[in-house]
């Protein structure tokens, strides 16, 4: 009997695809996802496309405003502003957007016999298909129509136009590869929740200059001169250039506008290059993320701080969730993020006030609504040790001093620089005690919901999902629940404080007044969740173990 060695028979090798093949199967896998994303639920096909005609419709208005400023002094700087805008948001989308679309993760395929030419192409091709290119097509037109001026410059823009939104998409693409291992990494869904805080801020910062220069509302008049400095330098930066060369042209500078063209061509050539060297290195390089050996228990020492016994461990594990847990981090820095906005908006805007610091009590006490929900099917493991009404206390009570551990020092971290940018040093002391007798209420609050109104989160572990399809009604009653049974609760504090300051009485007793009647609060709604916990924990299992 003869063996493979003695026949030299050897098995065939992988057959590889040709191009056209691979070309073709990618931009039919993108239209699949597309189609099979949106047959999952009617109710996710009507979003779809009520989200897509909306983004398109304000584009087009976005365009038409911008074509409607041709002729005015600066319009060819507010469609380079546009262009760099837009250039900013599609290179740092990928950032902290990655888990929202896996068509653009490149790491599914490196198992796949595909060479890195076609699957550049192909993928070029795929990412062309959907409402974000053509969004951006139409408000790139509009860019060109503020400052075009005759044949030429129509010329540059047909010419211009289509090159930058090619460009566009090659940026976040190359991006994206290049970052892939990176981004689905614990790190990388990290950064996407600074990322993501980030954005918001600086979309607050843009709506504060758009009001400098278009008016505030119910004022008329549009002056553009702010942007020239800036739009100076920025029209000579690729891909913006691109469709600034619409403007060049029509004031009869052609070798300056093909100087733009140009130097956008080169851009699109160097992310080319650089998509695919980074799609090379990631078929043909193993993750070192699994070739690392496994460690051993991590110590436990730096937590001696805590309590002993139940309550100790319960608020160890809670931490380390905040910490670890890309979902429960993006919660904590989020409800951070939305005071720290609140205040410099505030400041900026000339209505600031050290009260504000009374939104961190709202905003943190957050972090007591759906306890169970994050814990996911590990809760089976807890539920297992829930034998005695001293067992649902200590459970959460754990979470509780686990919110409170980092909510306090967060308040009085923020509260004051907000006194000193304010000037009300005198605030300060009652502004804080009120802002804890709201945290006191949030937790109580929080508590209650959790036990009684408790919600699935999908278990993908994406910081941009805190909730399974269909439960958006759950979730809104639990957050906008919490924080009106928290404002409800602590009216008696407020309106103690409101009376002071109305009536001149003293405000400095909130200070004391406020921790305690927070505790108060805290206290009764903590027993009160704890009395039906166990009795719940079959409905609470059923509604947080995603099936």
């Amino acid at each position: 009997m003869s063996s493979p060695q003695t026949t030299g028979v050897r098995a065939a090798p992988t057959p590889v695809p040709d191009g056209r093949t691979v070309v073709r199967a990618l931009v039919a896998l993108k239209l699949r996802l597309l189609r099979n994303g949106l047959r999952r639920s009617p109710g996710r096909t009507a979003v779809y496309v009520i989200g897509a005609v909306v983004g398109l419709l304000f584009a087009a208005l976005i365009a038409v405003g911008m074509a409607v400023l041709n002729g005015h002094d600066g319009a060819g700087d507010a469609g380079v502003m546009l262009t760099g805008v837009l250039a900013i948001g599609w290179a740092a989308l990928p950032l902290f957007l990655f888990a929202s679309d896996e068509s653009s993760d490149p790491t599914r395929l490196t198992m796949l016999p595909l060479r890195p030419g076609p699957l550049l192409r192909g993928s070029l091709l795929a990412a062309m298909i959907g409402p974000g290119p053509l969004v951006a097509l139409v408000l790139l037109t509009g860019a060109a129509l503020s400052g075009a001026d005759g044949a030429a410059s129509a010329v540059a823009a047909l010419a211009g136009v289509p090159l930058a939104v090619v460009c566009l998409v090659t940026l976040s693409r190359s991006v994206a590869a290049g970052n892939a291992r990176l981004l689905s990494s614990r790190r990388g869904k990290d950064f996407a929740i600074f990322g993501g805080l980030l954005f918001a801020l600086l979309v607050q910062i843009a709506n504060l200059g758009s009001q400098s220069v278009f008016g505030k509302p119910g004022e008329h008049g549009v002056d553009l001169s702010p942007l020239a400095p800036i739009a100076s330098v920025l029209r000579w930066v690729p891909p913006v250039g691109a469709v600034d060369a619409a403007r060049t042209a029509g004031e009869g500078r052609y070798g300056l506008a093909l100087l733009q063209l140009a130097s956008t061509a080169a851009l699109l050539a160097l992310l080319l290059r650089w998509w695919r060297a980074s799609l090379q290195q990631l078929m043909v390089t193993a993750d070192a993320s699994t070739l690392e050996v496994a460690r051993g228990v991590q110590s436990s020492r730096g937590w001696r701080f805590l309590p002993e016994g139940r309550t100790g461990a319960v608020m160890q594990r809670h931490l380390r969730y905040a910490w670890r847990e890309p979902r429960a981090k993006a919660a904590v820095f989020t409800s951070i993020g939305m005071t720290v906005v609140l205040c410099v908006l505030s400041v900026v805007q000339g209505w600031s006030t050290v009260y504000l610091i009374a939104a961190t009590g709202l905003f943190l006490g957050l972090q007591m609504v759906n306890l169970f929900g994050m814990d996911g099917s590990a809760f089976w493991m807890v539920a297992a040790t829930l034998l005695t009404p001293a067992d649902a206390r200590d459970e959460l009570r754990g979470r509780a001093y686990a919110v409170l551990s980092y909510a306090v020092p967060v308040t009085l971290v923020l509260a004051v620089p907000l006194a000193a940018v304010t000037g009300d040093w005198a605030g300060l002391a009652p502004a804080v005690g009120l802002a804890f007798a709201l945290l006191g209420c949030g937790i109580a609050i929080g508590a209650v919901f959790s036990v009684l109104t408790p919600y699935t989160m999908p278990a993908d572990s994406s910081p941009m999902r805190n909730a399974a399809p269909g439960q958006s009604g759950l979730v809104m009653l639990n957050s906008f629940g919490s924080m009106f049974g928290a404002a409800l609760l602590g009216a008696p504090v407020a309106g103690y404080l409101g009376w002071a300051l109305i009536a001149d009485g003293p405000a400095w007793p909130v200070l004391l007044l406020g921790p305690l009647y927070g505790v108060l609060v805290a206290v009764l709604g903590l027993r009160l969740a704890a009395g039906r916990l166990l009795e719940r924990i079959p409905e609470i299992l059923a509604k947080t173990v995603e099936r």
